[in-house]
């Protein structure tokens, strides 16, 4: 399931506040002159258990009215076509505008699903005037503050049920594997290696690639999604509505796949761009391998080369870096099967179950050795730990303050998961619990 979820609507109405509200983060620039967010930004958000990315479409296009009117048309057209649901927002203080009337006439003829957020409704005056909104013909409309966040929650709760409505599209039971990257890193070349066919168009300026494309591939008996995604592109080059279009493609594919295949150029290095991409797939907990592409390319290679090479990478990844590195060329066939053998067996890790009694015997043996620390002094006992019923590995430590463990002892607790599990590639969730 892709639950991608698009806030729309004119500037100056609140959709990054509210934006970096739902990811916890201050990442959008805020103020009141219209147009401030000139980039498209997505992010991670929780609710009530239920994960999705939020894409926040503040960017516009400067001009007459005419090229503005065209450009949140364009992008509200594009949130219909892959967001799971719309957040369509608006202002109380400006009552309904004609931009938003050809915007709620737009969402009323897509078929996802729309919750119409009133913003700045902090008084009992705005709330009276928040009522000439339920003219624009939505169900599930909701009056807040994306500032004080009063009255989000509600609109959230409703928000979620939505994502858990969507179909899903691709054949249940079947591993997806996403190839991510940079663009111009050599994707669409691994793809039709694997294919064996010129299925995608493969050329040296970036962004060639438009789409995701789906391709269902067998091999070693098994039946598996292929995904090309177009390059995930640095925020701040994402101008154009194209580039827009391609970047919430690429987020869906992270979504809607199982392992990430991550490529990364070998003659410039793993640089920033792919942290964030290796980062939103971590946050997703999607199974991942390295793939470090054009290795034909490096010249004065010894045999320590590669060893040193995976080593700074694997650097920069912490703390999640049991992550396998496998050196590629897409245009030579170098240990490009090899790759799909890697995501395949971690698509397998991701649905491993370990027995309670083995995980309790392991681990209540590795506290016993480490206690977790006192805080002022409260002594806190791990009593025993379970696997959750998870569709990715999930373990609960119940204890008697949960609360007051740190991120330190949680990390002490993963590595001894992975000490004696193999979880070589996935992303494990620990919780804590009350007994």
């Amino acid at each position: 399931m892709s639950n991608i979820v698009a806030i729309v609507g004119r500037p100056n109405v609140g959709k990054s506040t509210l934006y970096n509200r739902l990811i916890g983060e201050q990442e959008a620039i805020i103020d009141n002159v219209s147009g401030v967010t000139r980039d498209r930004l997505y992010g991670t958000s929780d609710w009530n258990g239920v994960s999705f990315t939020v894409i926040d479409t503040g960017g516009f296009v400067h001009g007459s009215d005419d090229i503005f009117e065209r450009a949140i048309r364009r992008q509200v057209k594009i949130a219909i076509d892959e967001a799971s649901v719309i957040i369509f927002m608006v202002d109380v203080t400006t009552g309904i505008t004609d931009l938003d009337e050809e915007v709620a006439a737009l969402l009323r003829k897509g078929q996802k699903p729309v919750v119409l957020s009133v913003n700045k409704v902090d008084n009992h005056t705005r709330l009276l005037e928040a009522n000439e909104f339920w003219s624009l013909g939505f169900e599930d409309t909701f009056f807040l503050s994306s500032i004080t966040g009063s009255g989000t929650g509600e609109m959230l709760d409703v928000l979620v049920e939505k994502l858990g409505q969507e179909t899903e599209e691709l054949q249940k039971d079947v591993p997806r594997i996403a190839i991510i990257g940079q663009p111009n890193v050599g994707k669409s070349s691994l793809t039709n290696a694997l294919l064996g066919e010129e299925r995608n168009i493969v050329t040296e300026i970036a962004g060639t690639t438009r789409d995701s494309i789906h391709s269902k591939y067998t091999k070693y008996n098994r039946t598996f999604y292929l995904i090309d995604t177009a390059g995930l592109r640095k925020k701040a080059k994402v101008h154009e509505d194209l580039e827009f279009y391609s970047t919430i493609r690429a987020v869906r594919a992270v979504e809607q796949s199982d392992v990430c295949i991550l490529l990364i150029d070998a003659t410039t290095g793993i640089e920033s761009q792919d942290l964030q991409i290796y980062q939103l797939a971590v946050k997703r907990k999607k199974g991942i391998v390295i793939a470090v592409n054009k290795w034909d390319l490096v010249t004065n290679k010894d045999t320590n080369s590669a060893r040193d090479f995976e080593q700074k990478i694997l650097s920069k990844l912490a703390p999640f870096n049991d992550v396998p590195v496998v050196f590629i060329s897409a245009l030579e066939n170098q240990r490009i099967f090899k790759t799909m053998e890697l995501a395949l067996e971690i698509y397998e890790k991701r649905k491993t179950r370990i027995k309670t009694s083995l995980l309790n015997e392991i681990m209540l043996a590795a506290i016993e050795k480490y206690h977790p620390p006192a805080y002022r002094g409260k002594f806190i006992k791990i009593k025993y730990v379970s696997q959750l019923p998870s569709k990715t590995p999930s373990f609960a430590f119940f204890c008697n303050y949960p609360t007051l463990l740190k991120d330190s002892y949680r990390n002490y607790l993963e590595n001894q998961i992975r000490k004696n599990f193999d979880f070589h590639g996935v992303p494990i969730s620990i919780h804590f619990r009350e007994k």
